[in-house]
């Protein structure tokens, strides 16, 4: 008996000797830890001011991200490693007299707790971190170029405007004999991709595609977007003798005496059809722009619809 108490003594002895070693060990974890953090977040500015400064280009952009994430991460690692209590943890279930060297125990581990204290200044430090982290990461938005705004929803097709084609010159009534079909772009908008559109000489004589559609097809002329509602693709094939267009890329087929609605393959909407009228001077115009949004299938929405004002020549 007299052997043991010796011994717990003897341990309880060197407690405070313990204590001292694991207060230093965390304080220097606690430096390391804020040096790390320190680090992210001057590698975070730095990020930022390049950004701002040079653009998307410079290798400095990439070192001062990973040296930001680095030194979060090294910081987070550290934090759970030393300063996060470790387990396993097992609570005994029979009750149990506590003895001197449990309580010593326990104060020490008190002792340990008093340094949480201090550590919300290493919290603050990750908040500071980790919110110039997230602000630096927006900053590439901004390569993304400027925002489309409405000019997805309409195209450079407006009433009035002259059919041309890849030569820039204007499309007269005679010009293509039924069966034929040409490539045409609003005038003086030869670089207008989303204008792109396909001029058809369906029949000789109007052609009612859909219900109210008779007045826009003038001699038998229809004119289509030529960007697929399926995947945006150029539609460029027409056979004559079906009276349907055919998008090579996946194979929709559209048959334009329905209004151009899908017959075959993934595209699931018609493509958009361009109200024609003739001028004084017998050049093909367009009455008004595109009714629907052009493109695939998402812009094929009521909310997007715009009211057909037919066309009055001044």
């Amino acid at each position: 008996m007299s052997e043991q108490r010796g011994t717990e003594r003897q341990i309880i002895g060197q407690r405070p000797v313990e204590i001292n070693e694991a207060v230093a060990s965390e304080k220097r974890s606690e430096r390391k830890i804020a040096i790390a953090f320190i680090i992210g977040i001057i590698a975070g500015l730095v990020f930022m001011v390049d950004y701002v400064k040079f653009g998307a280009s410079t290798p400095v952009l990439g070192i001062s991200m990973a040296v930001a994430l680095g030194g979060i991460g090294y910081g987070l690692g550290e934090w759970g490693l030393r300063l996060m209590p470790q387990g396993p943890f097992q609570e005994e279930r029979e009750e149990m007299p506590t003895r001197d060297i449990e309580k010593e125990a326990f104060q020490a581990a008190f002792a340990r707790g008093e340094t949480i204290k201090r550590r919300s200044f290493l919290r603050r430090l990750l908040l500071g971190a980790m919110g110039v982290f997230g602000l630096a990461s927006l900053f590439p938005l901004k390569s993304l170029g400027p925002q489309p705004g409405g000019s997805l929803y309409h195209t450079k097709w407006r009433p009035g405007s002259r059919m041309v084609n890849i030569n820039n010159r204007p499309i007269k009534v005679t010009d293509i004999e039924v069966g034929g079909f040409l490539t045409v772009f609003p005038e003086g908008h030869l670089d207008s991709a989303v204008s792109t559109t396909l001029l058809i000489r369906a029949d000789s004589k109007p052609l009612a595609t859909r219900p109210g559609r008779l007045s826009w097809s003038p001699n038998g002329y229809v004119a289509f977007s030529k960007i697929c509602t399926h995947a945006g693709c150029p539609v460029g094939l027409y056979e004559h003798a079906t009276q349907q267009l055919l998008c090579p890329c996946h194979q929709s087929l559209f048959d334009i005496k329905d209004g151009c609605k899908p017959v075959f393959g993934p595209a699931a909407t018609p493509l958009p059809q361009l109200p024609l009228t003739v001028d004084k001077q017998g050049y093909l115009i367009a009455q008004s722009d595109y009714l629907v949004p052009i493109g695939p299938q998402f812009w094929e929405t009521n909310k997007h619809r715009r009211p057909f004002k037919p066309y009055k020549a001044i």
